[in-house]
């Protein structure tokens, strides 16, 4: 089967029109038709291999909405025709200790749908049907592609650490992810905080904060203090993580969601003194990844998102680049 996608050549350059063939398909594995798929700046991250493991010809894309096209011998779960979801991975070994468990995001040889393989910036990709979701009734399927990525990147640590409708979140950088962070707890039932920049404080608001802070005022970080059950930050450079870790409840806990690749300065007083914990997560198992697409189907959860047409991909790039989308981009191929 040919593949019509858009490639980089290397570590940075434009994407271009490139085709390639799929081999035979597997008894568990499905081709999807993409309608749509978001750019996640994870995207951006390995097209210009930020982590040192991105293989070229590169195809970027790991948030696709689509339908089947093909299923193998052994799959029942998804139909041809079935609208589904796909997202950061593609299949999992399924025998480690950490999918026996249902961690199968934690699996150290899952298969990503980006690193060693072609993603989602083309007509039809494939994937192992345990890493593909058919979407919810009711889930728009134009709008759905971020959720299997950011969406579940936020909304996971809601469920891993049993987080209640009663406690108080605060969600640092109002972005890409941030700004799914604040409609899934403030629908989960919490009491939703912002911390971001004096731009965006009334978007935050309009989002689902119910308060806003300035986060480029020490002052007014300060005066939260000893407030958060639960802080996400989903920035992804360095910060005064001191002044963050003061923002927590004895027991809250700093959650890191951010790729952050400066290693993080945090004095280790006031987390033994208050028992506070600093953590972070991958995206999310895929009882979680379906629970979440039920969740934000029942709760009318969507991302805020710009549309470009696949093929001004590089156009769609760059706009991301500059840091100006609000808040996600989503390329539609129909």
């Amino acid at each position: 089967m040919k593949v019509n996608a858009y490639a980089a050549g290397e570590a940075g350059s434009p994407l271009e029109p490139f085709e390639y063939e799929l081999g035979a398909l597997g008894d568990d594995q499905v081709d999807i038709e993409v309608e749509h798929c978001g750019i996640c700046h994870s995207d951006l991250s390995m097209l210009n291999n930020e982590w040192g493991m991105t293989e070229y010809p590169f195809v970027p894309g790991h948030e696709v909405a689509g339908r089947i096209a093909g299923v193998g011998g052994r799959v029942s779960r998804l139909s041809v025709g079935d609208p589904v979801g796909l997202g950061w991975h593609a299949g999992y070994c399924m025998s480690c200790e950490q999918c026996l468990r249902g961690d199968h995001n934690m699996c150290a040889t899952a298969s990503s749908t980006i690193v060693g393989r072609h993603g989602g910036f083309a007509d039809k990709v494939r994937a192992d049907a345990n890493a593909v979701f058919r979407l919810p009734d009711g889930l728009d399927m134009a709008n759905a592609g971020p959720l299997l990525c950011g969406g579940i990147t936020v909304f996971n640590p809601l469920v891993q650490f049993d987080i209640c409708p009663t406690a108080h979140v605060g969600v640092h950088g109002i972005g890409g992810l941030g700004h799914l962070a604040l409609k899934f707890a403030r629908a989960w039932g919490c009491h939703v905080t912002a911390l971001t920049s004096p731009g965006k404080m009334d978007e935050a608001r309009q989002l689902g904060a119910h308060e806003v802070l300035n986060s480029r005022d020490p002052d007014s970080i300060a005066g939260a203090a000893v407030r958060f059950d639960l802080l996400l930050s989903t920035v992804n450079v360095a910060q005064d993580w001191d002044s963050l870790v003061a923002t927590l409840r004895p027991r809250g806990r700093l959650h890191v969601l951010g790729a952050v690749l400066d290693p993080l300065e945090i004095s280790v007083f006031p987390l033994l003194m208050q028992q506070r914990a600093v953590s972070g997560s991958p995206v999310g198992a895929p009882a979680t990844i379906a629970s979440m697409l039920e969740f934000a189907a029942r709760h009318d959860i969507a991302p805020v998102a710009e549309h470009f047409p696949l093929s001004k991909v590089n156009e769609a790039m760059k706009r991301l680049r500059s840091g100006q989308a609000r808040y996600r981009i989503i390329l539609d191929r129909v």
